[in-house]
């Protein structure tokens, strides 16, 4: 995959959306959501947000409507809520970036860790060394295990690649 910085840096902003992240592994974790359920769903999440967040989703083909259930994620959705599991995984296993941290923040310090090597020029070598600090080699491994996965799902999703504008963070 190659991919320019600033092309990296719109999908770790679009993926790394607080209210994406959290229609996607809300519905993932519990099924369909009906439309008009959605803000009692995730009362933590303003009107604005969650209409941005549903376009944005619905934009990328991550979620559709479903007749009779809701929203609901497609295939490309339900692979996105695996990423954000094996991101969230690593972050737990090697205390990133906190030993007690909520799921969203380690999957975007996750996937900002994995931005810069997403903007590299196919090589022979091994992509960049994260700028961050890790904590062990086998951190590194295991997150070079995570990137695989992240540059596999954009492989099958170019749809996401080619965004514009990340999402604003409200």
């Amino acid at each position: 995959m190659t991919t320019r910085l600033t092309e990296a840096h719109n999908v770790v902003e679009l993926l790394g959306s607080r209210s994406l992240i959290r229609i996607v592994t809300e519905i993932d974790d519990n099924g369909a959501i009906p439309p008009l359920r959605l803000a009692a769903t995730l009362p933590d999440l303003s009107p604005r947000q969650l209409r941005r967040a549903t376009e944005t989703a619905r934009t990328h083909g991550f979620i559709r409507t479903a007749r009779g259930a809701g929203l609901e994620l497609t295939e490309s959705g339900s692979e996105l809520a695996d990423l954000y599991d094996a991101v969230a995984r690593w972050g737990r296993r090697h205390a990133y970036p906190e030993p007690v941290c909520d799921f969203i923040s380690r999957i975007r310090h996750g996937l900002d860790l994995l931005a810069p090597s997403l903007a590299t020029e196919p090589t022979n070598s091994l992509p960049r060394r994260p700028a961050a600090h890790l904590p062990s080699d086998e951190a590194e491994a295991d997150l070079a295990r995570t990137r695989a996965l992240l540059v596999q799902w954009l492989t099958g999703n170019p749809q996401v690649v080619r965004v514009s504008e990340p999402e604003l963070v409200a």
